[in-house]
C-alpha cells in the first residue's frame, strides 16, 4: 500500500512528451545524415533512403527501451540519474550501431563496389582482376571490419543518446517544477478557503450569543409570544445560513433576505425603536457577495445605535453600481453615533471581520470605508461587481 502510494507520488514526464522528444531527436539526426550524404555525393552511388529510415526506426525503439530503463531513476538524486544515463546509454549505443551495421551491410557493399569500379576506370585497371593488389587494398580500405564499424558508429550514437538523456532530465526537472507550482496553488487555495471559513464561523457564535440574550430578556419579562416568535425566526435564520457553503458567494437578494430576517428577530426585542429600510435595485439582486458579510455591520448598528437609544432608529441597507463596482452601504441614524466604539475605521470585531473576509476573498480589489455620516454612522463596501450568470458561465 505504501509502496503504491510512493510510486504514485513520483513525478513523471508524460509518455506523449517522451515520444515527441525521441522522434524529434532521430528525425533531426536523419535530416543531418541525409544532408551529409548528399553533400558527399553518396546518394548518387546508391539509394540509401530505405535502409536509413529502417535504421532510424530501430534507433527509436532502442531509445524507448533506454527510457524504460531510466524511468525507475526519476525519483533518485541527480547524480544517480546522470550515472544511470552514462552507463545505460553505452550498451544502447552499441546495440544501435550493430543494428545499423546489419541494415547497411548490403548498401555498404554496393557503395564499395561502385567506388572500386570508378577508381579502376580512372586508373585504367580491370575491375574484374581479383589479383590486383591496388584494388585489393582499396577494397579493404572501403570495407572496414565489423568491430571497427561498431566502435565508430557506437561512439557517435553514444553521444546522440547522451544528448537525449540530458534533454529528458531537463523535461523531468520542468515537470517537477510544474507539479510543485500546481501544488503550491492548491495549498494557497486551501489556506484561503480555511481562512474564509474561519472568518465566517466567527460571525455565527457572536450573533447567537446576542440573540440568546435577547431571547432571555423576553422570557424574563413574560413576553412569551414574542419569545416564541423569535425562536421560530431564529430557527429559520440558522437553517438558511448554515445550509450555505461557507466559502461560496451568494446573490445579493439572498444576503439581504437573510439580514432582513435578522432585523425581524431584533425587531421583536425593539418593536418601537427599530425600523429597517432597504434600497436594492432589481438589476443588482443577482450580484454576488460573500455570504453573511453584512451581518457584523448590521449587528453593530443594533448594538451601538438601537440598543442605547430611547427613540426610533432607522437601519438602512442600500446598493448601487459605481464605475463598474458594487457599492453596499449599511447605515443608521442613531443619535449616539459619536460615542460608539466602531467610529474609527479598523477597530471593532465586526468591522475587522468584514475587512479580513473581503481581503481574503478579493485582495486589494475590495475596500471598506466607515465613519460618521450626516446623521449617524455608515459603512460602505466596494467590491468587484460579479453577477450570478457570470459564475454559472464560468
Amino acid at each position: 500500500m505504501d509502496q503504491a502510494s510512493s510510486e504514485k507520488a513520483v513525478t513523471r514526464v508524460p509518455f506523449k512528451l517522451v515520444m515527441i522528444s525521441i522522434i524529434g531527436l532521430w528525425a533531426t539526426y536523419w535530416v543531418i545524415v541525409s544532408l551529409r550524404a548528399e553533400l558527399l555525393g553518396m546518394e548518387q552511388l546508391v539509394d540509401m533512403s530505405r535502409p536509413r529510415i529502417l535504421s532510424i526506426l530501430v534507433s527509436i525503439l532502442i531509445t524507448i527501451g533506454l527510457w524504460v530503463v531510466l524511468r525507475p531513476f526519476d525519483a533518485k538524486p541527480l547524480w544517480a540519474k546522470i550515472t544511470a544515463a552514462l552507463l545505460f546509454a553505452l550498451p544502447a549505443a552499441l546495440l544501435s550501431a550493430q543494428a545499423n551495421r546489419v541494415i547497411f551491410a548490403d548498401t555498404q557493399a554496393a557503395v564499395s563496389d561502385k567506388m572500386l569500379v570508378e577508381f579502376a576506370e580512372r586508373r585504367g585497371i580491370d575491375p574484374n582482376d581479383g589479383e590486383n593488389e591496388i584494388l585489393a587494398s582499396m577494397s579493404e580500405f572501403l570495407t572496414p571490419s565489423a568491430q571497427a564499424q561498431i566502435i565508430e558508429i557506437g561512439f557517435s550514437r553514444y553521444f546522440v543518446l547522451l544528448a537525449w538523456c540530458a534533454f529528458y532530465l531537463a523535461l523531468l526537472v520542468g515537470e517537477k517544477a510544474r507539479v510543485a507550482e500546481r501544488r503550491e496553488q492548491e495549498f494557497r487555495s486551501a489556506a484561503k478557503a480555511a481562512e474564509l471559513k474561519s472568518l465566517r464561523y466567527q460571525v455565527n457564535p457572536h450573533f447567537l450569543f446576542n440573540t440568546l440574550n435577547s431571547l432571555s430578556a423576553l422570557v424574563l419579562t413574560g413576553k412569551t409570544q414574542a419569545a416564541e416568535r423569535m425562536i421560530q425566526m431564529l430557527s429559520t435564520f440558522y437553517r438558511r445560513s448554515l445550509a450555505e457553503d461557507t466559502t461560496a458567494d451568494v446573490p445579493l437578494r439572498e444576503e439581504i433576505a437573510l439580514q432582513k430576517l435578522y432585523l425581524d428577530i431584533e425587531a421583536v426585542r425593539f418593536p418601537m425603536r427599530l425600523v429597517a429600510q432597504y434600497d436594492i435595485p432589481a438589476e443588482l439582486e443577482n450580484a454576488l457577495v460573500p455570504g453573511m458579510v453584512l451581518q457584523p455591520l448590521i449587528e453593530n448598528s443594533v448594538k451601538h445605535a438601537v440598543a442605547p437609544s430611547s427613540g426610533r432608529v432607522t437601519i438602512s441597507l442600500s446598493a448601487r453600481e459605481e464605475y463598474g463596482r458594487l457599492v453596499i452601504t449599511v447605515s443608521d441614524d442613531g443619535a449616539s453615533a459619536a460615542d460608539r466604539d466602531d467610529t474609527r475605521p479598523g477597530f471593532g470585531i465586526g468591522l475587522g471581520n468584514v475587512r479580513q473576509r473581503l481581503q481574503a476573498r478579493f485582495g486589494n480589489e475590495a475596500t471598506v470605508v466607515s465613519g460618521h455620516a450626516e446623521r449617524g454612522f455608515a459603512t460602505h463596501l466596494r467590491l468587484p461587481l460579479r453577477r450570478m450568470k457570470e459564475r454559472a458561465a464560468a
